[in-house]
């Protein structure tokens, strides 16, 4: 992590400066935009490996911004701030080409852990063994212990789990799920996405009924929170 450079683009002189002195304080090469102006210049320039985004910007919004810098080529992760209540905005932001949000108010360190997620993920950190709770799930055998015993998953259920856990801490909406997972050329609806998630949780979670791993993300679809992989 040490030298990776995040670009806050944010409007709030407040909510700029106290992102910019954790990110400082974690290691990061801060670089901040108070306009979308601003911001999309230095996003189109590159140097940045991670993009905190506001949407709501003076000059360019960060919908634009998304939308240029992926029109651009550029695969920079990035990571949008919203209000609440804008599930309508968050999935425009999605299909603009941002990779996740955080709802304001909101945690700096789940913030940082979610930056820090996307980029062990561009490093191409893709660990062959995940741990979570008390689940052990092997991506070479596509084996999944729980507790010490072996959890039985249907190829789709093992095909969801691992898109899952290869994007952690990523909205995904449901579209994406069913072109990853079901692929491209099957006709399948969201229903689909939802059984097997549904089916996956009563395997994989402590509580079904209150998630601690697969969340909804209502309107869009579903997020693995979140966890450190164990690289073996």
């Amino acid at each position: 992590m040490a030298g990776e450079a995040v670009l806050i683009i944010e409007d709030d002189v407040s909510m700029r400066r106290a992102l910019a002195d954790n990110f400082e304080f974690a290691g990061y090469v801060v670089r901040t935009a108070g306009d979308g102006a601003a911001g999309l210049e230095a996003a189109l320039a590159g140097k940045a490996d991670i993009i905190i985004l506001d949407l709501m910007l003076p000059k360019v919004n960060g919908y634009e911004i998304c939308r240029q810098v992926r029109e651009k080529g550029h695969q920079t992760p990035i990571i949008m701030l919203t209000a609440k209540g804008q599930e309508s905005d968050v999935v425009l932001g999605l299909n603009l080409g941002a990779d996740d949000y955080v709802t304001k108010p909101f945690s700096v360190n789940e913030l940082l852990a979610r930056a820090g997620a996307f980029l062990r993920r561009r490093r191409g950190e893709q660990p062959q063994e995940y741990r979570f709770g008390d689940c052990v799930v092997n991506m070479a055998s596509r084996a999944v212990r729980r507790d010490g015993r072996e959890v039985p998953l249907t190829p789709k259920e093992f095909s969801l789990l691992a898109y899952l856990l290869s994007r952690p801490g990523r909205a995904l909406t449901r579209d994406e799920i069913l072109g990853q997972v079901w692929g491209r050329g099957v006709f399948v609806t969201h229903r689909s996405v939802d059984r097997c998630v549904t089916t996956l949780r009563d395997k994989i979670e402590p509580d079904p009924a209150r998630p601690t791993y697969i969340k909804t993300i209502r309107q869009i679809g579903y997020r693995f929170d979140f966890l450190l992989p164990n690289r073996s």
